[in-house]
């Protein structure tokens, strides 16, 4: 089992309004649904959504109780991404998780097929320590964490977060080569909104 953890609870601040709740598409589909979307068609199928800020109004925006999904507070919020990942790592652990995939919920053009990808990349490397997209030196999301990284994401500095993690197990990463630019795009501003997102809305 590899569940999924979509890291939400961010402040928005750059952006001025939840990204979560930004719309995606032409379709009004916002940018969590489609995440969680993107996540359950990729092959993921506990899907955890870690929420702070606007928790309450994301809940009421995105219900889904169709889908395999959950969603808990993250009441450290402020305290950085490692944090949420924190909560979500909680939420999902049991014996029989070999890994958790972790992606944030500002990258609305990710693919499914990215998705199926680092997944099957992760168990033909026979479970990689850590698994993530690149291409042309750049490295991006979603990432796999291997179970036995569990206890290092929760030793890591929260001021440097994951990214700590990663670089003490470099020699064990497996940087998968994907053609999906949405796995490298974070939508963090207006104008990152404005050039990505709304010519296709």
């Amino acid at each position: 089992m590899i569940p999924g953890i979509v890291l939400a609870a961010g402040n928005s601040s750059r952006m001025g309004r939840p990204k979560a709740l930004l719309p995606a598409d032409s379709d009004g589909e916002s940018f969590l649904a489609r995440m969680i979307r993107i996540l359950i068609e990729g092959g993921i199928e506990d899907v955890v959504v870690v929420l702070g800020r606007d928790a309450d109004l994301i809940r009421a925006a995105v219900p889904d109780a169709a889908r395999p999904v959950r969603y808990v507070d993250n009441p450290a919020y402020e305290d950085g991404q490692l944090s949420s990942i924190l909560v979500g790592l909680a939420a999902v652990e049991r014996p029989d998780v070999r890994a958790v995939m972790v992606t944030p919920v500002d990258l609305p053009l990710l693919e499914a097929g990215t998705v199926r990808t680092v997944l099957a990349a992760y168990r033909a490397a026979g479970g990689a320590a850590i698994v993530r997209p690149a291409t042309q030196g750049r490295h991006g999301h979603p990432v796999i964490f291997d179970r036995r990284l569990f206890q290092a994401l929760r030793d890591a500095d929260p001021n440097v977060g994951a990214r700590a993690v990663v670089l003490a197990h470099l020699a064990e990463v497996v940087n998968v080569d994907v053609s999906d630019d949405g796995a490298f795009i974070d939508v963090d501003t207006p104008a990152d909104y404005a050039r990505y997102v709304m010519p296709r809305t």
